[in-house]
């Protein structure tokens, strides 16, 4: 079987190698994949905007299932425009993306079906926002509405921090802003749950811990990423039936009477006050990088896992995952998330001598003259999967400090909770 990922990512990565462990898989096609992507798939350079070029290709090459790893194409509605050329794609339609392409079309959703989240409002230019939050509480979070990479949430701590937060949503940070959402601050503690659906049946697939803002002590600037641990400390079985009965089975009973079926990976990002479960956000694609933290620790079949979605036979699988625990510590820029160097090279690679359970996973980086280089601002996520959280880390920095690479730099404090 012929396989095609689309997508660039650690997340990519991280599905190519576990697809490639499968003995269903001959070949795997990576759109445009990276460095990592490229010693055990080929890379395609193709303008993923151009819908018609990217199918024209997959039937050229009779690719016989195709995974859509970032969220843009969902959004854009790359599934819909594939399965009308009847090829099998994993991923949602354009439709059940809005629940990461709109903020506020889920945030509506929540309201309809009284799935908890923090309160609102939805504002529509500068003054408007400007003139509710002189009567605002402090800290307050303010969102851009549309696709962000992950940096278009600004939590405030003063009327100045949310005029700043208004002002680039509103002057196009983000792309052209109609509108912006103000919500109240939910004091507790986040956490990521994910499920896997094929449009009739879920089945859960992990929780993480993922620590977005760039400097230690979770303080600085939102990322996508700098790491992440997996299973989240929070979750009980108590708790995983409340997200299940008051978030995501209200949500996809919500898309349902929209007219859509959910089939994909759905993530949704919490809030736990108190052992309750609010909804902060919804992502419809693994996350970046609990996934790279997540699918290590996957025993079954993952090519199984995405055909029995296609097919709507998900309830005939049963998905096995190791006990160990996963870490992971993104490597990143110097500079990231502001201004960083591009073209950068990164030696070393070849001295690291992983285990079967250590893991690196490519992100911004690409492959020249047998050359590695980074590329873009979170490069590459060092995972390691251990008895104890203690042990993974000590492993990770090991690997890290072999790579000596200057260029990069990492948060040394990933897992502090889950690590005394």
């Amino acid at each position: 079987m012929k396989v095609g990922i689309i997508g660039s990512g650690g997340r990519e990565h991280a599905i190519c190698q576990c697809l490639k462990n499968s003995n269903k898989i001959d070949k795997i096609f990576c759109f445009p994949g990276n460095a990592g992507t490229s010693s055990i798939a080929d890379n395609i350079s193709l303008d993923m905007d151009n819908f018609e070029n990217i199918k024209d290709f997959i039937l050229e090459k009779e690719i016989d299932l195709v995974i859509v790893g970032p969220e843009k194409p969902l959004v854009e509605g790359l599934v819909d425009y594939l399965e009308k050329f009847q090829i099998k794609v994993f991923g949602p339609n354009k439709l059940a993306s809005q629940l990461e392409g709109s903020k506020i079309f889920t945030k509506q959703l929540c309201e309809k079906f009284n799935i908890p989240t923090a309160k609102f409002g939805i504002f529509k230019n500068k003054n408007e926002s400007k003139e509710f939050l002189k009567d605002s509480n402090y800290p307050t979070v303010i969102k851009a509405d549309n696709l962000a990479s992950g940096k278009g949430v600004y939590i405030c701590n003063s009327e100045s921090e949310a005029h700043i937060a208004v002002d680039e949503i509103f002057n196009g940070k983000f792309g052209k802003a109609d509108n912006l959402l103000i919500e109240e601050f939910l004091e507790g503690e986040e956490m990521s749950f994910f499920i896997i659906s094929d449009g009739v049946n879920i089945k859960k697939f992990g929780t993480a811990q993922d620590h977005k803002r760039v400097l230690e002590g979770d303080k600085g600037k939102n990322t996508g990423g700098m790491g992440a641990y997996s299973p989240s400390r929070l979750i009980t079985d108590q708790l995983e039936k409340k997200i299940i009965q008051k978030i995501i089975s209200p949500t996809l009973q919500g898309l349902a009477e929209l007219g859509s079926k959910y089939k994909g990976f759905l993530y949704a990002g919490l809030m736990i006050v108190n052992n309750e479960p609010y909804l902060i956000e919804y992502n419809v694609r693994m996350g970046d990088p609990e996934c790279q933290t997540i699918l290590p620790k996957l025993k079954t079949d993952l090519a199984e896992i995405f055909l029995a979605c296609c097919d709507e036979t998900l309830n005939r699988i049963k998905i096995n995952w190791s006990d160990k625990k996963s870490l992971c510590i993104v490597i990143c820029s110097k500079g990231y998330p502001d201004v960083f160097k591009k073209n950068i090279e990164i030696e070393n690679l070849k001295k690291i001598e992983l285990s079967n359970d250590d893991h690196i996973f490519h992100a911004g980086t690409l492959i020249k003259n047998e050359k590695i280089y980074a590329v873009g601002g979170r490069v590459l996520n060092f995972v390691s999967l251990s008895n104890d959280f203690k042990d993974a880390k000590k492993n990770i920095l090991k690997n890290i400090n072999t790579l000596n690479w200057s260029g990069g730099f990492y948060r040394k404090d990933i897992g502090y909770k889950v690590i005394k």
